[in-house]
């Protein structure tokens, strides 16, 4: 059968993971009778809940071309969309021979599709360029394909990559057409346009068996499960195989015990598998991502595509609070190791270092979002953790000058509060680069910053723009050091001893500042319970209940009426926590609290700072 290798890239919420559904019930993957869930590729439960592709996943459908009897396997792997998912989306790209580019014909050309474009570029795949949501009414389609031309001039784009296909679609609806006026059809003309375009896998059925493992999963059944392409030869089941690291030093023997292959969204067992197919294999239990699988007379490793490093670390300690243990059932260092390293052995984007002390682990990544992700990943399967505030990793230039991380930032606003953007960006050292209106009275505004100065920054541009704004950020490069930057600038209300919280005590505390918990939550000393107006922090007394006497009040007691408490999500914490402040993060809640909890230690310990 025809073989035809594609992935779909995008910036995150433009529709990909909505067009491969369409895709499916257009090739007959589903039974029309069957029931499907929408965005059926995002499997994993966040990516449901926060509507975003986390994960790379590869999927195929079949398509017969109008007036031939022969179909035409399109292996598709849907790709996550944002920046910091990227390690996903660099390593897959060397499994396929072609990219469908997917923009919004509003927003356009968005930070991560130059991010994923330029690495597929470079790599010489030609993309087809799909315009999808072409039905909105804020639709500026031709502004979007000239914005996608200077992208791909920007990203030096050979003259047959610059001479891309163009289709307008919309995906919830189905249809695709070289007509942009066009508002109605099937998906047909997208099929055509892949098979067409992209060129089938120019690879040697005849040499020897070798295989690239490019993602990393766990079965309960068979164990590691490799998923990659076969990149020359044929493999059989109980065929012998080795794996070679990137070196070529062997790293073990076995047999391939199971081979899979992707039919929609499942994978079925498979007798053999020829060069150019995607498949997942079983029967190694040491090889991971990035590793070769070949036949045992191959010596040279196939060469991997090096991943961009990490830019962000936390660490990860033990929790130590005096509530830990009590809801989490994963609490010691040793299950916390074992852990991480099994997620950086299929996640290449993340790296571990162990603490002298051994309890705790300092891990880098992308970006938040990437880290929050693990975290509450952990937090669901029974974790408990103490979770440092976020901080960028230093570099150094040839001249021995330090050097930190930049990113690049696209602001999307009402065109109200672009001032205030600028303002706050300037205080957090970030440069502007370009202002222009985006139409619909929104000003697109892009600045470069440290990373060091966003981090906790989002959750105030959303206040600042009244939930409006949008914000793209993109690593771009090490920079020279920018020097102090201004922090939080409130301090915070700390509980002074252990109980539970009570009303009375809570109403007075309110005219101080925030609250972040509510009437009978169980506290602790040193745990944090609001953000003070001021900018010092402030040992108070939650749990003082008002003295019972055997006279009557003067005045009739006031009924205590209090504010809902701010509960803030994993990521806010995160990103809120200051330098000597921490995250509990518990499978049940999420408590923030200073790293020392005793006051006269914490006092001892700033003296010592200052």
């Amino acid at each position: 059968m025809p073989l035809r290798n594609i992935a779909i890239i995008a910036h995150v919420d433009h529709g990909k993971t909505t067009l491969v559904d369409q895709l499916f019930r257009q090739s007959g993957t589903f039974r029309d009778n069957q029931r499907v869930e929408e965005r059926a590729m995002d499997s994993n439960d966040l990516e449901k809940e926060r509507g975003i592709t986390i994960l790379a996943k590869p999927t195929s459908v079949e398509w017969t071309p109008p007036g031939s009897d022969q179909a035409v396997r399109i292996n598709i792997v849907d790709t996550p969309g944002h920046a910091d998912f990227g390690g996903e989306v660099e390593r897959i790209l060397s499994m396929v021979d072609g990219v469908i580019l997917l923009v919004d014909s509003s927003e356009g050309a968005m930070p991560q599709t130059k991010f994923v474009t330029g690495k597929a570029l470079a790599l010489g795949l030609r993309p087809i360029v799909v315009v999808n949501k072409v039905d909105r009414p804020d639709q500026r389609i031709q502004e979007v394909l000239d914005e996608v031309f200077d992208l791909f001039v920007s990203l030096d784009a050979d003259d047959e990559q610059l001479d891309f296909p163009v289709l307008f679609a919309s995906g919830r609806n189905g249809y695709a057409s070289d007509d942009a006026s066009r508002r109605e059809g099937t998906l047909e003309p997208m099929f055509q346009k892949i098979v067409d375009h992209v060129p089938p896998p120019a690879l040697d059925v005849d040499a020897p068996f070798t295989f690239l493992a490019t993602l990393l999963d766990r079965d309960n059944f068979l164990g590691r499960v490799l998923t990659g392409r076969v990149q020359s030869g044929i493999i059989k089941v109980n065929d012998p195989i080795r794996a070679l690291d990137m070196d070529g030093n062997v790293i073990e023997t076995g047999r391939a015990s199971k081979l899979m292959a992707f039919r929609g969204l499942d994978r079925v067992p498979v007798e053999e598998a020829r060069a150019g197919d995607i498949i997942s294999l079983a029967g190694l239990s040491v090889a991971t991502v990035a590793n070769t699988v070949a036949a045992p007379e191959v010596t040279v490793p196939i060469k991997a595509q090096p991943i961009d490093p990490p830019t962000l670390s936390m660490r990860f300690a033990v929790n130590d609070s005096p509530m830990a243990g009590r809801e989490g059932s994963k609490v010691t260092s040793r299950m916390i190791r074992d852990r991480l390293e099994r997620e950086a052995e299929s996640n290449v984007a993340i790296k571990i270092t162990e603490s002298a002390d051994k309890d705790s682990f300092e891990v880098a990544g992308r970006g938040e979002l990437q880290l929050g992700v693990l975290i509450e990943t952990m937090r669901r399967e029974g974790f408990e953790l103490g979770i440092s505030r976020p901080r960028v990793l230093f570099g150094e230039d040839e001249d021995g000058n330090r050097t930190e991380p930049y990113e690049t930032v696209l602001v999307d606003v009402d065109e109200e509060f672009a001032g205030t953007v600028v303002e706050k960006m300037a205080n957090r050292k970030g440069e502007m680069t370009d202002m222009r209106p985006s139409g619909g009275g929104k000003t697109r505004i892009s600045f470069v910053a440290p990373s060091r100065g966003l981090i906790g920054y989002h959750g105030e541009f959303l206040s600042d723009t009244r939930g409006t704004g949008i914000m793209n950020r993109l690593f771009d490069k090490y920079g020279p050091h920018k020097g102090k930057i201004e922090g939080r600038k409130n301090g915070v209300l700390i509980s002074n001893g252990t109980g539970e919280a009570v009303a009375y005590a809570l109403g007075p505390l309110e005219e101080r500042g925030i609250l972040f918990v509510g009437v009978g939550e169980a506290l602790y000393e040193g745990m944090i319970i609001g953000e003070n107006a001021k900018p010092e922090d402030l040992e108070v007394n939650p749990m003082k209940s008002k003295q019972l006497t055997n006279f009557r009040s003067s005045g009739k007691d006031d009924a205590i009426r209090l504010t809902p408490p701010k509960v803030m999500t994993l990521e806010q914490a995160i990103a809120y926590i200051d330098d000597d402040e921490m995250v509990e993060v518990t499978p049940k809640s999420i408590r923030i609290r200073k790293a020392i909890l005793d006051p006269n230690e914490r006092k001892k310990a700033s003296r010592k700072k200052d």
